[in-house]
């Protein structure tokens, strides 16, 4: 009884947190924002952790934009 309660006390703070992150616009998915949630609770800094997944986000904007470069030209 005590682990189901546990369980659904888990999977409402996910939903809740990413219905938050859905309103901010995040673009962060369910698996992402549950990790990031974790490396919090573990004591990560937040204002690091958050400028390591902006720079993740650009990386990978970057290299979207390269292969979508070299898809145009034909290799």
């Amino acid at each position: 009884m005590v682990m189901l309660d546990c369980e659904n006390d888990t999977t409402t703070r996910e939903d809740l947190l990413m219905e938050i992150s859905n309103i901010l616009n995040t673009g962060l998915d369910r698996e992402s924002l549950t990790i990031l949630t974790k490396m919090l609770e573990q004591g990560v800094h937040p204002e690091a952790l958050a400028r390591v997944v902006l720079e993740l986000d650009r990386a990978l904007l970057d290299v979207r934009e390269k292969e979508k470069k070299a898809a145009s030209r034909g290799g």
